[in-house]
């Protein structure tokens, strides 16, 4: 349970928990995603009215937050960070409406994948929660019918995604339409229920399944002869993409520029602990040293979990009391294989009475049966402790401080995942990546991070590629080179990735850059207090205000607001 709240609740508190209810009143999604019971059989209104409710509710709650006067420092930055991402919820949601930017279609975050993903994370212990999911399953073709309509919404305006991501995009719908559909797993989890109870959920995934490919039609038939060639989103859109993602306005070309100097740092780094794992060997051979290593693999899905679980409980007890200040329920963490089998990692939170815990997700593609530890090690501390388990836990256990929108629903990327690659660092520094080969798998995800920096700001900002790629524009082909010269994916991975960059602008450089502004933010407290800077208290001060933008948590750490 978390604790009782020993701060009055003031009017900002009231307004901000007014605006928490609301949202998830127009989202049964979040809901399920915030772990807030209710409506647990509907899906989101994805109809342009849907984007119509949305921007109403940001702007009524802007004007209330106008008329209320902050009665204390925690007010302060309530009232910040509600504003700073109201308010870019306001411009972009206009942006969309007037035409000037597309409905969301991209290979990785839009209702296409949403709508499948919500079923991995929902209840399914009794007949009850399977009935609860099948009516849910036959919620989806409506919603994607309204889906539908948005696109068409946009695409009257002139206003369509990019060609390559509506391809994308229309295959993932015929995979999910096809035999190979994810919602499979959904039978297979349900195996032991009632025969009725699979009977109707068997029919609720076929209807699923065939809204899949109605949608995947619409797509191929009516949105692509629309769809324009060029990838690039244009410096406008970008920087408000930027300052979504990272809650902080950064200038995009020395970014670009630091970008590049970190991809270079970064190989030199790799190449250092390659030698380290056989002396005179390339970074590509040192990897197939450690993939062909007994030591480092595991075999099957049920190894991975276990290995995963003993790593997350492991980090916990190191740290708890003597790094971290981690409450009783945050220690618990639950390790998942998500059934979707999607591809990827994530973070679930907890609910806010922690009956439900914190959940680190691995969706296994289908067919993939062997693992490599020492490329994943880094991926258990940024996911579990100190990364996000830690970090949204502690937030969502905060109750005697922080209202509920600040425990539960400010989340900002650049903050959770910088903060997340800052802990990787930081497990790096408290010597659990000495060994070379958990070491080379550190570096090898920050050589992804900070090539993604380059390509997502040069591609859709329009800056000149390196010229190890021959200089000039940037070209897919150019993208595709300098990717596989700084990463070592396989090549369905790295096709993904690269999609996901032309397609999601700004998000995937706020991993990277988060992470600088929380270095620089450790630095410039460092500077302040000297010898008296304590790194766990900064640690507990920071975090201690919940996932706000970068800019807002800089201001509030060091006194600003």
């Amino acid at each position: 349970m978390t604790e009782t709240t020993s701060r009055p609740q003031t009017d900002i508190d009231r307004i901000a928990e007014a605006h928490l209810q609301a949202t998830v009143d127009l989202s049964p999604m979040t809901a399920t995603y915030l772990g807030v019971p209710g409506r647990e059989d509907e899906l989101d209104d994805l109809s342009v009215e849907g984007y119509r409710a949305y921007l109403a509710l940001d702007q009524q709650t802007l004007a209330e937050l106008d008329g209320a006067t902050p009665a204390d420092d925690v007010d302060k930055v309530t009232v910040a960070a509600m504003r700073e991402r109201l308010s870019l919820e306001i411009e972009g949601l206009q942006r969309t409406l007037d035409g000037r930017d597309p409905v969301e279609l991209n290979v990785i975050a839009c209702p296409v994948q949403s709508v499948r993903d919500i079923f991995d994370i929902m209840t399914k212990e009794s007949a009850e929660d399977w009935g609860t999911i099948t009516r849910r399953l036959r919620a989806v073709g409506p919603a994607l019918q309204q889906y539908a309509g948005a696109l068409a919404y946009s695409a009257e305006r002139g206003s369509v995604s990019p060609r390559r991501q509506v391809e994308k995009v229309a295959e993932q719908c015929a995979d999910q339409a096809g035999d190979a559909s994810t919602y499979w797993a959904l039978l297979t989890e349900a195996q032991e229920q009632p025969e009725e109870v699979r009977r109707d959920l068997a029919a609720a995934v076929e209807e699923a399944k065939a809204a899949f490919g109605t949608l995947g039609r619409y797509l191929t038939e009516e949105i692509l002869p629309q769809a324009p060639e060029s990838d690039a989103s244009g410096v406008e859109r970008y920087r408000l993409a930027s300052r979504q993602f990272l809650g902080a306005e950064i200038d995009l070309a020395e970014t670009y520029a630091w970008g590049l100097e970190e991809v270079a740092r970064i190989d030199a780094l790799m190449l250092e602990t390659a030698q380290a794992i056989r002396a005179g060997s390339t970074v590509k051979e040192a990897i197939e040293v450690l993939d062909a290593d007994p030591a480092y693999q595991l075999n099957g899905t049920d190894a991975l979990r276990e290995w995963m679980q003993e790593k997350a409980d492991e980090v916990v007890r190191d740290l708890a009391d003597s790094h971290f200040d981690i409450p009783e329920p945050v220690r618990r963490i639950e390790c998942m294989i998500a059934p979707s089998q999607t591809g990827g990692v994530y973070y679930t939170g907890p609910s806010e009475d922690f009956s439900r815990p914190g959940r680190m997700w691995w969706s296994v593609p289908k067919g993939v049966t062997e693992f490599t530890t020492w490329r994943e090690l880094t991926t258990v501390y940024h996911e579990g402790v100190p990364g996000h388990h830690l970090q949204i836990g502690q937030t969502v256990y905060r109750g005697e401080l922080l209202n509920r929108w600040r425990r539960m629903a400010s989340w900002t990327s650049g903050h959770g995942e910088g903060w997340a690659l800052y802990a990787e660092w930081l497990m790096a520094d408290l010597g659990y990546m000495d060994d070379p080969g958990n070491r080379m798998g550190l570096l090898d995800g920050q050589a992804l991070r900070a090539t993604r920096v380059v390509l997502d700001i040069g591609i859709h900002c329009g800056f000149e590629a390196p010229l190890e790629v021959g200089g000039g524009d940037w070209t897919y082909d150019k993208a595709w080179e300098f990717l596989n010269n700084h990463t070592n994916m396989e090549e369905g991975f790295a096709r993904f990735e690269l999609d996901r960059y032309l397609g999601w602008p700004g998000q995937a450089p706020a991993y990277k850059i988060g992470e600088r502004l929380w270095l620089q933010l450790r630095d410039q407290v460092r500077e302040a207090e000297g010898e008296a800077f304590d790194l766990k208290a900064f640690h507990r001060r920071a975090l201690d205000i919940g996932g706000v933008g970068l800019d807002t948590l800089r201001q509030a750490v060091l006194g600003e607001l």
